[in-house]
C-alpha cells in the first residue's frame, strides 16, 4: 500500500512539473520582448525587406547611411556604414532629407531630397547600384529626378501597383512656401517619370493645419492589402505636437492617376500620445515580420513637447492590424520603455 502511495505522489508531482514547464512556454520571456526607441536619433526613418536582410535609412542632412539586420527590435546593433557623401558644392550638396532604398527591376534605387542651402530648391534625386547586395557594389548618382513642372519637391517614394510603376512627393503648387500637397505622377522605369503630376491630396481638415503656414501633407508610404491601395502620409508641421498621420484609400481597379479614386480619412489615423512620449508621431514605413505573419509600422516621434523637427525625434516600431472594410489600424503610439512582443519569427 506505502508503494502505491509513493508511485501516486510521484506522478502527482510530475504532473505539476509538466504544467509548470507548460505555462512557462507559453508566456513570453524577457528576450522575446523589446522597448521603444529603436535609435534615439534618427528622423524620417525607412525600411524596406529583401530576402532574411532588413535595409534600414533615416535623415542625416549631410549624407546617405545604410543599416542592415535581420532582427528590426535590435536595430541599435545594425551594421551600418555610409554609402554616399553629397559634393562640396551644386544644387544636391545640402538638406539631404527622407532618403529611402527600393529593389526596382534588378537594381537598387536611393531617392533622397536635396538642394544647394536654399530650400527653395529643394529636389528629388536618384542613387543607383548594380549589385544584388545594396552594402556591396558602387553607387552612382543618376542625378535629379525630372518630375514633371520640376518645382519643389521632397519626401518621394516610388511603388508597385497592378504592373504599373508610380512616384509620390510632397511638393509646393507654385515656387511660393505657401503649402505643401501630395502629388503622384506615373514612371516608365526607376529614372523616368511620364506624363503630368497629380495633385491627390492636400491640407483641408484642421488637424491637417496645426502649425498655421505652411500648411502640410508630406511623406506619403503606400500600402497594400487585397489589392486595395492607401497611402498613409504625415500631416500638420512638424514643428508642432500634432504631427501626425493621415490615409487615403482607393480601390483595387481604381485610376490611381484619377484625384476621384482616392478617399481621405476625416479624421486622423495615428497621434501623438502624452502619457506615452510620443509627440508629432510620423514619417513612416511598413515591413513584414519575418515569419510573414505581422505587419509593423516604423515612425519617428519626440519624447518631450515642443522638439519640433530637430534631431530629438526617435525611432519605433509596433504592429498594426486590419479592420473589417480592409483598412490598417494604427492604435496610438506604444509608450517609450513598454515592453513589445518582438516581431514574429525573429531569433
Amino acid at each position: 500500500m506505502r508503494h502505491h502511495v509513493v508511485m501516486l505522489l510521484l506522478v502527482l508531482l510530475l504532473a505539476c512539473k509538466d504544467d509548470d514547464s507548460r505555462s512557462q512556454n507559453t508566456t513570453p520571456s524577457q528576450e522575446h520582448k523589446f522597448t521603444n526607441p529603436l535609435l534615439t536619433s534618427a528622423p524620417d526613418p525607412w525600411v524596406t525587406q529583401s530576402g532574411e536582410w532588413y535595409y534600414f535609412t533615416h535623415t542625416t542632412g549631410n549624407s546617405i547611411r545604410l543599416y542592415r539586420t535581420k532582427s528590426m527590435s535590435d536595430l541599435a546593433n545594425a551594421e551600418a556604414k555610409t554609402i554616399w557623401s553629397p559634393p562640396a558644392t551644386g544644387m544636391n550638396s545640402k538638406h539631404i532629407w527622407a532618403p529611402e532604398i527600393h529593389f526596382i527591376q534588378n537594381k537598387w534605387y536611393f531617392y533622397y531630397a536635396a538642394d544647394d542651402g536654399e530650400n527653395k530648391n529643394h529636389r528629388m534625386w536618384v542613387l543607383e547600384n548594380e549589385s544584388a547586395d545594396p552594402f556591396t557594389g558602387s553607387w552612382t548618382d543618376k542625378g535629379k529626378l525630372l518630375l514633371p513642372d520640376d518645382k519643389w519637391a521632397i519626401d518621394g517614394s516610388p511603388f508597385e501597383h497592378n504592373g504599373e510603376l508610380y512616384f509620390v512627393w510632397s511638393g509646393w503648387q507654385g515656387d511660393v512656401d505657401v503649402q505643401q500637397s501630395i502629388y503622384i505622377v506615373k514612371m516608365s522605369d526607376p529614372l523616368t517619370p511620364v506624363g503630368e503630376r497629380v495633385l491627390i491630396s492636400e491640407p483641408e481638415y484642421d488637424w491637417e493645419k496645426a502649425g498655421g503656414s505652411p500648411t502640410v501633407n508630406e511623406g506619403p508610404q503606400f500600402l497594400s492589402k487585397g489589392g486595395n491601395a492607401f497611402l498613409v502620409y504625415s500631416a500638420s508641421g512638424c514643428w508642432t505636437d500634432d504631427y501626425s498621420l493621415g490615409l487615403l484609400s482607393a480601390n483595387s481597379d481604381a485610376d490611381l492617376l484619377d484625384p476621384e479614386s482616392w478617399t481621405k480619412s476625416p479624421t486622423a489615423v495615428f497621434t501623438k500620445n502624452v502619457d506615452g512620449q510620443a509627440f508629432g508621431p510620423g514619417h513612416n514605413g511598413f515591413f513584414i515580420s519575418p515569419d510573414g505573419q505581422e505587419d509593423w509600422i516604423i515612425y519617428h516621434a519626440n519624447p518631450s513637447s515642443g522638439q519640433g523637427c530637430g534631431n530629438n525625434r526617435s525611432v519605433r516600431m509596433q504592429s498594426f492590424t486590419w479592420d473589417d472594410t480592409g483598412k490598417p489600424v494604427f492604435g496610438k503610439p506604444v509608450g517609450l520603455g513598454q515592453q513589445i512582443p518582438k516581431p514574429s519569427g525573429e531569433q
